[in-house]
């Protein structure tokens, strides 16, 4: 019998970043449950399922990753807040606008950043990435426009389809934009990616 060593499988199974899907799920979490809740129960039943599960994304959030990002922060307070409003009021248009007003928020913001030479990606992202200030500026730029344009889109959504199509499209229509938006930018970050 030999006793030569076994040679290393040379197509090791991928690593699975563990952190990275418990962030994923922390935020999808909630969206997918007020899909479901929605789906079986009802709109206002669905809108208080989402406020519940928007909370408990912040708990998780603390206790698993040890923060709760700022963009976590304000889903959760206008979710609690547009969401309490929907079901206090049983109108469904507080719920409908909440992503319009996370989405301009975030596109004032950082064109703000942008305004006062600020980037604020490079603040947000610097540990994860290193880019040329010019990378920094037209990344932020970008993320900007998205958001404004993602803005306007709910807009005319929430206001010319029916609710059920546009809980639909919060779930099937904005992640595959936004990670398809997202996956576009790498071409930009490696002309920008510094040595």
């Amino acid at each position: 019998m030999s006793d030569a060593p076994v040679p290393n499988n040379p197509h090791p199974e991928p690593e699975i970043d563990k952190k990275q899907l418990l962030k994923l799920l922390i935020e999808l979490g909630p969206l997918v449950v007020f899909f479901y809740c929605n789906s079986k129960f009802g709109f206002f039943t669905g809108t208080g399922a989402f406020i519940a599960a928007t909370l408990a994304s912040m708990v998780a959030s603390k206790v698993f990753l040890g923060k709760i990002p700022i963009m976590l922060w304000v889903g959760g307070v206008l979710v609690t807040v547009f969401g309490g409003l929907t079901i206090w009021l049983e109108d469904e248009r507080f719920i409908k606008v909440k992503p319009t007003i996370i989405y301009t928020l975030s596109a004032l913001t950082l064109f703000g950043g942008i305004y006062f030479k600020k980037p604020l990606f490079k603040y947000v992202l610097g540990d994860a990435l290193k880019l040329t200030d010019e990378g920094w500026y037209k990344l932020t730029m970008r993320w900007a426009v998205f958001f404004l344009i993602m803005a306007v889109l709910n807009e005319v959504v929430w206001r010319s389809v029916s609710t059920d199509t546009w809980i639909s499209f919060k779930l099937f229509g904005i992640l595959p934009l936004t990670m398809i938006f997202a996956i576009s930018q790498v071409g930009l970050m490696k002309r920008h990616e510094l040595p």
